[in-house]
């Protein structure tokens, strides 16, 4: 059911449970769990969803084999089980992908990897995924000649900021408030209640009730507690910029590359949509406002180096087609190397006197390991909502995941529904939204009933179900979060959505609405 709501929600008559503070993978996946579980969520986030952190990531699903070295079992072990389990809930936009790692006998002898690898296949559960060996080198690789052995292994890639999304979605559909571009000046205790101050991005303020807080502000989760609560963090932050490369398709082979460099640092190489590789990242402290982080000349040389030490095919600064920078809130640990900072996750929780709402604040995390914090940070918040549902979130699909088996087969039974949709749209659709596209299809009965074509793929129908039900508001939500079109889109297809978004902006649109 959908009704007229051009503007955020008004502030709910009656406390909500939960207000969540922040959009990225870790607030949606709490909002989602406990509206699921029979909550009232209400969550802001004061730019778009996974503006920041959350869409600037290596794009993995992933164990982490070289958190290993610094003895992260149990991280380790909960990552490689959320694998098989996020493959499950969202197999439109979670695949299966391999790793080849080559072996460079003076940075890590072959036992050592071996016996790496040995605990990565075993120390979680692994049903879908083949187990890692050994590979020998032929003169067809595009690897360097000196380069002849090394190992196979495998994990999985994801759509970051789409895997945000969904989860934002799958929170409202189980009635969960959720409130992009939306800022929270001010938090106080009002007794068993929180009063939060928000702002909209027009200037309009207004104020909500909730009787416990989760912060998961990301970078700025101990600035929040400082600046917006007035209290001291329970734990300071060390803030890490992680850069990533976007370039021409630098292989033709479907697996990726996990690559050894000489300061024991490793770096991905890996296929990107259908023409283009990523490679990242980088580890460096970041001082300054998160949100104003970009990649460094010395990140950009740092990066080919290492690409061009490995491969045959030798890669230029001009071939750099785009490049993005997230900043990884880490949780510090005191270690000094930060690529030695842990990636696991802190909960603080700050009970305040008897009889006062809860703030339980989220340090340091993973993509991969999002729903298990989400877990954790209820089970932590129980006590205050007895009446709280079982966890539920291991085996519920995400939205679009539902009923679906196989991408390339929804792909074609697509095309076979509507033979004049084009090939490639069909196959994003499938990858994107998954079942969910036959909503976009809805109702249309020829190309043109898709509405203006702005070109690379990308119509009109699309656009307003971003707007409608994904949150979209500009450009950049919808060809750099939502989609990666602004990889492709011609400079008159972008000035022609531009247009349409202008023109739609001032137009009340229908939003779907919880239920």
């Amino acid at each position: 059911m959908t009704s007229a709501n051009p503007s955020p929600a008004p502030p709910a008559a009656t406390p909500y449970d939960l207000a969540i503070i922040g959009g990225g993978i870790n607030g949606v996946g709490v909002a989602a769990d406990a509206a699921g579980r029979g909550l009232s969520v209400f969550l802001c986030e004061q730019d778009d969803l996974a503006q920041h952190t959350s869409s600037a990531s290596s794009k993995l699903i992933h164990g982490g084999l070289r958190y290993l070295e610094h003895f992260e079992f149990r991280l380790v072990r909960e990552a490689l089980a959320e694998r098989e389990v996020l493959l499950a809930k969202a197999p439109h936009i979670v695949t299966p992908l391999r790793f080849v790692l080559p072996h460079r006998p003076h940075l890590r002898a072959a036992w050592t990897i071996r016996a790496g690898l040995f605990l990565y296949d075993h120390l979680g559960t692994r049903k879908r995924l083949p187990a890692s060996h050994g590979i020998r080198f032929g003169a067809d690789s595009p690897l360097k000649a000196d380069i002849t052995r090394g190992f196979e292994y495998s994990d999985c890639w994801v759509d970051d900021a789409r895997l945000v999304v969904l989860n934002a979605m799958a929170a409202r559909e189980r009635g969960a408030q959720i409130q992009p571009r939306t800022r929270c000046l001010a938090a106080r205790r009002d007794g068993a209640c929180w009063q939060l101050e928000l702002q909209r991005a027009d200037g309009s303020r207004y104020s909500v009730q909730a009787r416990a807080l989760v912060n998961a502000a990301g970078p700025w989760v101990a600035s929040f507690v400082r600046e917006s609560l007035g209290q001291r963090s329970a734990h300071e932050v060390r803030l890490i910029q992680g850069s990533h490369l976007i370039v021409p398709r630098l292989y033709d082979d479907t697996h990726a590359f996990i690559l050894q460099n000489e300061d024991r640092r490793i770096v991905f190489v890996m296929p990107y949509l259908d023409d283009f590789t990523l490679i990242g990242t980088t580890d460096r402290e970041y001082r300054g406002d998160p949100a104003q982080a970009r990649i460094s000349e010395e990140e950009i040389d740092y990066l080919l180096a290492v690409t061009n030490a490995h491969f045959r095919r030798q890669l230029a600064r001009s071939e750099v087609i785009a490049s993005y920078t997230g900043v990884r809130p880490l949780c510090d640990d005191q270690q000094h190397d930060p690529s030695a900072i842990t990636r696991d996750y802190t909960l603080a929780l700050d009970r305040a006197a008897p009889g006062q709402a809860p703030l339980l604040s989220v340090y340091g995390g993973k993509l991969t390991t999002y729903r298990k914090l989400a877990e954790a940070a209820l089970e932590q918040l129980a006590p205050w909502f007895p009446t709280m549902g079982p966890r539920w979130t291991a085996h519920a699909p995400l939205p679009g995941g539902e009923a679906l088996e196989d991408r390339a087969q929804l792909a074609a039974q697509l095309g076979q529904a509507y033979p004049w949709l084009a090939t490639g749209i069909a196959r994003r659709w499938a990858a994107s939204y998954g079942t969910r596209s036959w909503r976009l299809l809805e109702g249309a009965d020829s190309a043109a009933a898709l509405g203006e074509d702005f070109g690379g793929g990308l119509c009109a129908r699309e656009v307003d179900y971003l707007r409608r039900e994904e949150w979209a508001q500009s450009a950049e939500d919808i060809l750099w979060r939502r989609s990666k079109l602004g990889l492709t889109l011609p400079a008159a297809g972008r000035a022609a959505l531009l247009h349409y978004l202008e023109r739609r902006a001032s137009q009340p649109q229908a939003m779907a609405q919880p239920g």
